[in-house]
């Protein structure tokens, strides 16, 4: 079992978009037994709250089923138990290795340095622009899926 947590800031726009994503890639690959997939936030700020309207709205778009998610925060035990947590941002990375209490087993990625590039995931909390997170996102779990089979 390969075990993946997608983090972002408040765990309600990216990593909930990148969760319920990478569960329909899987599913339509028929991997659904080989990973086990969830996100979290490096803030305390959304706690509890769903995926945010923009995520849900985009994900409905595309056929994509939104995976039901309340935020949480990220804990060193994660780091434990995960293989691969993977944030969205540079600033997401240092939070990450923070929680952690650093990366001595080098689980921590950035998304997009799958697919070769050091840019961080647009952060549509910000730019509103849920069309390019989705397309980010996309890009970075593809060339991800690849790596990892």
């Amino acid at each position: 079992m390969i075990k993946v947590l997608f983090i972002c800031h408040g765990n309600i726009c990216r990593s909930t978009m990148a969760q319920s994503i990478f569960t329909h890639m899987v599913k339509q690959k028929g991997l659904e037994d080989v990973f086990e997939i969830d996100s979290a936030a490096t803030s305390r700020e959304e706690i509890g709250n769903g995926p945010h309207y923009g995520t849900v709205r985009k994900l409905q778009q595309v056929g994509i089923p939104i995976i039901p998610h309340r935020a949480r925060q990220m804990t060193k035990k994660d780091y434990e138990y995960y293989d691969y947590l993977i944030g969205m941002d540079t600033a997401n990375i240092r939070n990450m290795n923070t929680i952690a209490g650093g990366d001595k087993d080098g689980k921590i990625y950035k998304m997009l340095s799958f697919a070769g590039s050091g840019r961080d995931v647009a952060d549509p909390w910000y730019t509103g622009d849920f069309d390019a997170t989705y397309r980010d996102v996309v890009e970075g779990l593809t060339a991800f899926l690849e790596q990892v089979l």
